[in-house]
C-alpha cells in the first residue's frame, strides 16, 4: 500500500486519516450548518486532497505527484466530508423542525 498511493503508512495514517480527516470532518459540519449545498463538499474535498498531497511530500517525504494516492486520499476525504454534512444535516432538521420530522437512521429523516 505505501509504495503504491506514494507515501509510508504513518504518514497515509498520520496525514490523511488523522489531521485531513478532522479537516473534511470539520467543513462538512460547517457546510451543513450554514445551509450551503453538499456539492461543496466535493469541491472542497478536491483542495483539501491537493493540500494532503503536499503535506504528505513535505513531512513524510512521498510523492507529490502520485496520481492512485492523490486519487484514494481525496475519495478518503470527500467521503468523510459528505457522512459529516448528512450527520450535521439531519441533526439540524430533527432539532429546529421537531414538529415536521423525526429521525430515521443516523444520515436520515423523515415526515411525521
Amino acid at each position: 500500500m505505501a509504495t503504491l498511493l506514494g507515501t509510508s503508512t504513518a504518514g497515509f495514517i498520520t496525514v490523511t486519516l488523522l489531521v485531513m480527516g478532522f479537516t473534511a470532518f470539520m467543513t462538512g459540519q460547517g457546510l451543513a450548518n450554514t445551509w450551503q449545498p453538499a456539492w461543496r463538499c466535493v469541491a472542497y474535498g478536491l483542495l483539501l486532497g491537493m493540500f494532503d498531497r503536499f503535506l504528505v511530500y513535505t513531512l513524510f517525504e512521498g510523492r507529490l505527484l502520485s496520481i492512485p494516492g492523490f486519487l484514494v486520499d481525496t475519495a478518503l476525504i470527500v467521503v468523510v466530508c459528505i457522512a459529516a454534512y448528512r450527520v450535521t444535516t439531519a441533526n439540524k432538521m430533527v432539532r429546529q423542525y421537531p414538529w415536521l420530522y423525526e429521525r430515521t437512521g443516523l444520515f436520515t429523516w423523515q415526515d411525521k
